[in-house]
């Protein structure tokens, strides 16, 4: 008998689900701080949000500016929930609670979906950002269902308990969240495999097209915006659980525009895309904000280097090594990429060395011009400070210069099958770098695929 006998017990695509299943349950055991604990709750509600968000501008080439909205209605609803069973007018068992925040979310989808999907493109990513302020001004003057400036909170430790569970601790909450992260990712899948979803990517590639076929392009995008809504009520709930509070921080546009960045960050043209995102970014604005007061602005820079020269985002930037991997050629990359982005990090904490330098000398306060940097302190006032970091970093994007060629040819050799000799830097076919402007071996690149050049042979 031939084969492997996982295959025959289990489709291929149940393993990731099993090992995402197997590491959210072990994570805890790795991470034992209750801040680690903390950190993991707020990415898994970020990955909801922001495969949520991808159902709209991955799958279905909706921008939207207004997405927290969903989010935030669902987590309101279910913060008015949590006070209701503290009061014992109801008995609403807490894991149900992201279900009906969900619910929530459908129902405002529904209604907002009904005329915004009528459009697409700017009209809709105008309508979606007319939604956004209107909600968030609302938050403010309908104060008995959003608590003005102050939001609403609740006790999530009042409910009936769970198999003797009441989640008093982080730790019960995390799984809670986790069992919820993967029933929503699961079933965001699942859509997208879906006739709906298969159509929701033609109606976003060639809505013409999708209409000729007999499909209409907005009842797919209505659909789509529904479902969406669905799970972003979800992420508000699981929010509402985690936070026990909601305020119009929740609903407003730098709530849309962040799910927007971690959404693009990660990949919008992948699956796990807003996965990878959402970890970065929660990792950043947690950790990161602890170190800077600038953290913000270093976010706002990966973007833009992200946005022009890997649109695809960092999932796009590992799928590009698909083809290195299937050569077996994948480790020929590790001493180019050493030689040119070592000294690119380097040039980039320079850089950063010296906003930071610049913050300090703008906003401290007077005769404090002391700081600390990777533990040397100095003065800002001092001339060399500044010149050491500026020579740290125009050395360092020299090297770049000097290198990024030879990162080019390894690169398309790397991509050619077979056992191509590396070409020096001045080889003319050399002609882009990984994921500046062409991902590997396409048309007009000047990679020669393998039945080229067993042309050329012959």
């Amino acid at each position: 008998m031939s084969g492997n006998p996982l295959k025959k017990l289990l489709p291929p695509e149940a393993l990731p689900w099993l090992l995402s299943a197997l590491a959210l349950l072990l994570f805890p055991a790795v991470f034992q701080s209750s801040s680690a604990i903390t950190i993991m709750n707020q990415m898994a509600i970020t990955i909801v949000f922001a495969l949520s968000y991808n159902m709209l501008l991955g799958q279905g080439g909706m921008l939207s500016f207004g997405h927290a909205v969903y989010m935030g209605l669902g987590g309101f609803m279910c913060i008015h929930l949590l006070n209701y069973v503290e009061y014992e007018e109801w008995w609403i068992p807490l894991p149900l609670l992201p279900f009906l925040g969900g619910l929530f979310g459908l129902l405002f989808a529904l209604l907002i979906g009904y005329f915004s999907t009528r459009r697409a493109g700017t009209v809709f990513a105008m309508i979606s950002l007319g939604i956004g302020e209107l909600v968030a001004a609302c938050s403010i003057i309908i104060v008995v269902f959003f608590g003005g400036e102050e939001g609403v909170s609740g006790d999530r430790t009042y409910g009936p308990t769970l198999f003797g569970y009441d989640f008093s601790s982080q730790k019960e909450v995390y799984y809670l969240t986790a069992i919820w992260l993967l029933i929503a990712a699961l079933g965001m899948y699942l859509f997208s495999r879906t006739p709906v979803g298969r159509m929701a990517n033609a109606v976003r590639d060639n809505p013409e097209r999708a209409e000729f076929l007999g499909y209409s392009q907005r009842a797919v995008r209505y659909y789509s915006f529904c479902i969406s809504g669905f799970f972003a009520g979800v992420a508000g709930g699981l929010f509402a659980i985690n936070y026990e509070i909601l305020t119009e921080e929740n609903l407003n546009l730098a709530t849309s525009g962040n799910i927007l960045l971690v959404t693009f960050l990660g990949g919008v043209g992948h699956f796990i895309g807003p996965v990878i995102g959402a970890v970065v970014f929660t990792l950043l604005q947690t950790v990161l904000s602890l170190k800077t007061e600038i953290w913000q602005l270093y976010v706002g820079i990966l973007f833009v280097v992200t946005v022009m020269f890997f649109p695809s985002g960092l999932a796009g930037l590992l799928a590009m090594h698909a083809g290195p991997v299937r050569n077996g050629k994948l480790f020929t990359l590790l001493g180019p990429y050493c030689r040119t982005l070592l000294p690119g990090a380097i040039a980039a904490l320079a850089g950063a060395g010296l906003l930071e330098m610049l913050f300090h000398h703008r906003h401290a306060a007077t005769g404090e011009d002391t700081m600390s940097l990777i533990g040397i302190e100095f003065s800002v006032e001092s001339f060399w400070p500044w010149a050491i970091l500026a020579l740290i970093a125009a050395a360092g994007i020299a090297i770049v210069r000097a290198t990024v060629g030879g990162l080019r040819s390894a690169w398309q050799a790397a991509n050619t099958p077979g056992n191509p000799v590396v070409h020096p830097v001045t080889d003319p076919v050399a002609k882009t770098a990984p994921g500046v402007n062409n991902p590997a071996g396409e048309p007009g690149s000047g990679t020669t695929s393998g039945s080229d050049t067993a042309g050329k042979k012959s």
